[in-house]
Parts: C-alpha cells; sequence; structure tokens
C-alpha cells in the first residue's frame, strides 16, 4: 500500500454539520518586536505581546488558517508599526482566510521607554509606560482603541492642612513672645519638622476609543497626561531636583477627584477621542487601601 505524500488537512476533510458561525478565532500572547513610532519621528524596538482573532463565518469550516496570521504579524515586525501598517495588517488577516472570514481583531501590549529629563540638574533617565494598542475591521470598518497608565505623585491636601496646623502650633509654642527674633526663626524653622502631610505614587489608567481617527504619537500622549495632572514621577534626581519636585506637589495638592477632573476635560478637549474610560488611583500612605475615581464619556 502506497501512503499519500501531502500532509493531512483536517480543517478541509473533516466538514462540520453545522449552522453555528463563530465571533472571534484566533491565537493570543504571540510574541514579536515591534518598531513604534515615537515623538520625535525615530521608531522605538519595544518586545511586545500579540493577540490576533478573526472571525469564522462559514459553518462549515472546521477551522482558521493559524499561520497565516503568524505569517502576517512576521512582517508587521519588520516595519514601523503606525495606523498604516495597522490597517493593512488587518484588511490582509481578513484576506488570508479564503472567503471564511469578514472580521478581524489584533492587539497589542508592550512598554514604551521614554527619556525623561531632571526638574532643574541636567540629569537624565528613563521611565516606561505600559500600552496598548486594539484594532478591529468588521466588515470592512476599521476602528481602534489605546490603553496607556501614566505613574504620578499626589499630596493629600487635607493632611496638608493638618500639618500646617501642626507646624503653626509648635512655631506658636516655640515663640510666645509677640516679637520674634528673625533668625532664630529660622534656625527653629530649619531644625524642626513638626510633621509632613502624606503624599503617594498615583497612576492615571486610560483606555480611550479613537474610530478611524488619527491619533498622536504615544510620548506625545504621556507627556501631554503628566504635564496636565502636574506632579509626574521622575527617574534620575540630584537633591536640587528632588527639592524642586517637593516645592511642586506643595504647589499641587490634590485629591484623587482633581486628578480625575484634570484628565477628564483633557479627554473632553481631545477631538480625536470618540469615547472614552478612565480610573486615577492614589495608592494611599495613609490608609491600606486606595482612593479611586473612575469615569466615563458615556454610560454604559
Amino acid at each position: 500500500m502506497q501512503l499519500p505524500e501531502s500532509l493531512p488537512d483536517i480543517a478541509k476533510t473533516q466538514i462540520e454539520n453545522s449552522n453555528n458561525a463563530l465571533r472571534w478565532v484566533g491565537m493570543e500572547d504571540i510574541a514579536i518586536p515591534l518598531l513604534m513610532e515615537t515623538a520625535d519621528a525615530r521608531p522605538q524596538a519595544v518586545s511586545a505581546k500579540a493577540n490576533v482573532y478573526v472571525s469564522l463565518d462559514d459553518p462549515s469550516v472546521k477551522g482558521i488558517h493559524m499561520s497565516r496570521l503568524h505569517a502576517l504579524l512576521n512582517r508587521l515586525s519588520t516595519v514601523t508599526c503606525d495606523r498604516k501598517a495597522l490597517n493593512t495588517v488587518l484588511k490582509e488577516m481578513v484576506e488570508s482566510q479564503a472567503g471564511i472570514s469578514k472580521s478581524a481583531k489584533i492587539s497589542l501590549s508592550f512598554d514604551l521607554t521614554l527619556p525623561k529629563g531632571s526638574l532643574l540638574s541636567d540629569e537624565s533617565g528613563y521611565q516606561s509606560y505600559p500600552i496598548e494598542i486594539s484594532g478591529e475591521s468588521l466588515n470592512g470598518e476599521i476602528s481602534y482603541g489605546l490603553k496607556i497608565a501614566v505613574p504620578y505623585s499626589s499630596t493629600c491636601p487635607c493632611s496638608a492642612a493638618l500639618a500646617r496646623q501642626l507646624y503653626a502650633n509648635a512655631l506658636d509654642a516655640a515663640f510666645p513672645t509677640d516679637t520674634v527674633d528673625k533668625q532664630a526663626l529660622l534656625r527653629w524653622a530649619l531644625a524642626n519638622t513638626v510633621a509632613t502631610p502624606h503624599s503617594q505614587r498615583s497612576y492615571a489608567y486610560l483606555a480611550l476609543t479613537i474610530g478611524d481617527n488619527p491619533w498622536p504619537p504615544l510620548a506625545s500622549l504621556v507627556q501631554q497626561t503628566e504635564e496636565t495632572i502636574g506632579t509626574p514621577v521622575q527617574t534620575m534626581v540630584k537633591r536640587r531636583d528632588e527639592q524642586e519636585f517637593a516645592r511642586l506637589n506643595g504647589d499641587n495638592l490634590m485629591f484623587c477627584e482633581d486628578a480625575a477632573r484634570r484628565i477628564k476635560g483633557m479627554l473632553e478637549n481631545a477631538d480625536w477621542v470618540k469615547d472614552y474610560w478612565f480610573k486615577v488611583e492614589h495608592q494611599e500612605s495613609l490608609h491600606a487601601h486606595n482612593a479611586v475615581v473612575i469615569d466615563q464619556k458615556y454610560p454604559s
């Protein structure tokens, strides 16, 4: 008996007797190197994880052609991963399935590492930001979503007021007379830390619906978010940078509601954002729990 030389293709030879199409079929957590756009137009190499799916609209077909999707991801890794490249990939994902699919979906998760200069000195460092880009082609209509996470520093206004009161009480006790020697007062102020307001590392998580609108470079979006909040975390610092950071926090006291309203205003003024969801999270140093705000453009 002579065995066939061609490799078996079960997806073609075993036909399903079903009337059920499937919404999404694909692969998740595929490792892929990507070249991402940055604000200065120089692509940055990132290590990403990709999820890819296509619809299985033909109920008589057993499965999709997964290797063809993987091959398209490999090609994506050789070009700058911008909106134009993703449009092409989504279109080709559908075409690769030889008529059994009408829609495609892709998501790319990675950390974008950006340079960050110090506040006053000439030092600099690097900071990474988690990013997720998602795209869908539904019956030929392409839309995108974008998720970013941005850390920042927040100092509680209530705690600051309570600390100021303690400082004023201690100052009154140290200088009970109506006249005060200025040099003595300055020496006392430099030597006494009566109380400090509590601060915390905080996070803004943004999930943006873009539709088919162009979006700004990712680095620009991160920078705009940091500037909107006002006290971004730092990388490499000297003592004068740390002192300036303390000054900025003192000038930028905020509850989580304050940070949320600033972000909401930024997003409401972004004409390229069709819808949004966001969460601000202040990881309390006073409490063992977090203070949060969640908001979105349109109620779900």
